[in-house]
Formats: C-alpha cells, structure tokens, sequence
C-alpha cells in the first residue's frame, strides 16, 4: 500500500469546510478523474472513476465520521483505498484539512504513476480546486452532521 499525506489551509470556517466535505455526490466537481458518487446510506458509498486510463468501480465505507473533526473510510472492493480526512480550526475563519490517503496501485501503469509522483500531484491538486471551490462559495452547498 502506498500512503499520500497533504495538508490544505482553507479560508472558510472548520464547520463550513466539513459540511462541505459531507457533499459527496459533489467530488467530480472537484476530484480529476472521479466520475461520480453516490451516497447509499449514512455509511456507504458508490464510486466510479477513471484510474491510469481505465474506468473503475467500488463501495467505500465510512468507518468513522464526527462533525468538525473528521471523516475516515475504506473500499469495500475495487480500487483499494483507505484514509482519513481531518479538520482543524485554525481561527473563527481558517481551517485546516489533513488528508491521509493509503491506496494500492494495481498493473504497472499504476505502479508508474505512483512511482513517478503522478497520484500524489493529482491529489494536491483535487485539494486546491477544492480550497477554490470552497472559497469562491463562501459557504457550503449542504451538510451532513452525523456521527458514525
């Protein structure tokens, strides 16, 4: 398994960053190659995307979820993904987001692309269009406030 750790500072409040975070069917909005997701129920996630060329399919599983702090899950099939994504106050309007993404790159393509830097350029950049998501808004487009 290879591990990705970035960090963004977000110039929105931590609860507006979470609650926008929650907003999974919104990530091809901001995620390259993620094609669409849809929430099954409070804990499961259907997802397909395009990796290293070809179209991918799988269930996530929230494995733990608490408002303002953090959102952790794993792939139940598919792609073999795992992570945590955290949020930490930084002031009443500045956060800050810390993803831990672990991931198994199948075929040599993948390997390539993880070798070469490829998968972790393509997460720190679903990381700024989602600061300028975010911030272009002001505000979230929803809010799930659950705890898992």
């Amino acid at each position: 398994m290879s591990l990705i750790e970035k960090t963004i500072e977000l110039n929105v409040p931590v609860r507006t960053a979470y609650n926008q975070w929650t907003q999974f069917e919104e990530f091809p909005m901001f995620m390259e190659g993620v094609k669409h997701v849809k929430q099954l129920d409070a804990k499961r996630l259907y997802w397909k995307a395009n990796i290293a060329g070809k179209d991918e399919e799988w269930q996530a599983e929230i494995t733990e979820q608490i408002p303002d702090q953090c959102i952790a899950w794993s792939s139940r099939g598919g792609a073999l993904n795992a992570g945590v994504v955290t949020f930490q106050p930084l002031s009443d309007a500045k956060s800050r987001m810390m993803l831990h993404l672990k991931y198994d790159p199948k075929g040599f393509v993948e390997q390539v692309g993880d070798a070469t830097g490829l998968v972790t350029h393509r997460v720190e950049g679903d990381l700024k269009r989602f600061k300028d998501y975010i911030e272009s808004r002001g505000r979230e487009t929803g809010a799930w406030r659950g705890q898992v």
